[in-house]
């Protein structure tokens, strides 16, 4: 009997809530490889809910840091050493290094490097140049050496385009089809049913994503509620403002929760924000997840104008852009849709619309071209 191919899928969070490598995994699982993703284990990891593919989640001394990254890609490289694999996906720059070294032992993988951001411009790197430096000097090394790229969006594949001359593939982190077998209500997700839900969710509630705007702004958004359903960097610091500013009330933590029950909360709100600040050419091109989710779960989307997000919200009509983000002009732009029925439910209905076309289904097409001609 043939034995299925094998393709092993790294990264470096804890699997728990990475919708796009999830996405990945499944697609592989239907073009019939036997997949392994392999991640860590954090202290305050969850349990991993079942999956249709293998997971790993490695446990390391360091948590974060140099000693984080130097470890976790020496404990990669030598597990992947000893697998069988016909393929190896890295994702992102700091999973690189231990697949392209692994890669060197095993003539006959091929190696797929998926870039979900433009890594080294990210602010964490942008402020610690010598950081900076040391990441760029791997890419450097390894880029031009790999075949097969693809990244998140037309922007940051230009971008590595003109810096390496190569040939880089676009698939875009767009949310499957959504459609559950029960839509849970407000009441049952402990959302007050009297007011004007917003929404702001994922994985990466990090600095310089509008998430501290949006807490101030709700002193001034008496009638409404805020839902901050995932986690990040600023989540702590955003507890905090909260106690300060007396909003337990109107702003609301939900945590890490599982998709689908993310989307149900998304589902409940009246309106989507994605506030990411063009404060370094990662941020200035992204195009996050929860676009795609707030389009999905048929909530309108209230967005900082940048370019890829922008191309999405004109072309589907399914929300509002605000050019400069400051408190004042949030809360502006959130009355004038809170008071503005008509406007809204056409937003909403363009969601339904654009789902249609916005899906995985869709995108995937572009991912088994890719997969097919892997050589």
């Amino acid at each position: 009997m043939t034995k299925k191919k094998r393709a092993i899928v790294s990264v470096t969070n804890d699997l728990y809530t990475d919708n796009r490598v999830n996405k990945i995994c499944l697609f592989l699982v239907e073009e019939g490889y036997d997949v392994l993703l392999v991640g860590r284990l954090r202290k305050k990891s969850l349990p991993l809910a079942s999956r249709t593919y293998e997971t790993k989640r490695m446990k390391l001394l360091f948590d974060k840091g140099p000693l984080f990254y130097a470890s976790y890609n020496l404990r990669l490289f030598f597990f992947l050493l000893v697998q069988r694999a016909d393929v190896l996906v890295a994702n992102d720059l700091d999973t690189l290094l231990a697949n392209f070294v692994a890669k060197k032992f095993k003539p006959s993988t091929k190696l797929v490097y998926d870039s979900h951001e433009y890594f080294t411009e990210v602010p964490e790197l942008t402020k610690r140049p010598r950081v900076q430096r040391f990441w760029l000097g791997i890419e450097n090394f390894i880029f031009p050496k790999l075949k097969t790229i693809y990244t998140v969006n037309q922007s940051i594949a230009q971008l590595y385009e003109e810096t390496y001359k190569k040939n880089i593939q676009v698939i875009r982190n767009i949310s499957p089809t959504w459609k559950p077998n029960t839509y849970l209500s407000k009441a049952e997700l402990g959302i007050p049913e009297n007011k004007f839900v917003l929404i702001l969710q994922g994985a990466g509630i990090n600095v310089d994503r509008g998430a501290e705007e949006a807490v101030e702004a709700m002193r001034q958004l008496k009638d409404c509620v805020l839902l901050i359903v995932g986690d990040g960097d600023v989540v702590e610091e955003l507890t905090k403002n909260v106690s300060v500013y007396d909003l337990q009330d109107s702003v609301l933590f939900f945590g890490k929760r599982p998709y689908d029950e993310m989307m149900q909360f998304t589902h409940n709100a009246d309106l989507g924000l994605t506030l990411d600040k063009a404060t370094n050419l990662n941020y200035k091109f992204s195009l996050p997840n929860k676009v795609f989710d707030y389009i999905h779960a048929g909530t309108p989307i209230l967005s900082t104008r940048l370019v890829e997000i922008e191309r999405v919200v004109e072309r589907n009509k399914v929300g509002i852009l605000i050019d400069e983000l400051t408190v004042d002009s949030l809360v502006d732009a959130i009355q004038s849709l809170q008071t503005n029925k008509g406007l809204l439910d056409e937003l909403k209905a363009n969601c339904q619309k654009a789902a249609e076309v916005e899906n995985w289904d869709e995108e995937k097409k572009i991912l088994k071209e890719i997969y097919s001609n892997l050589g």
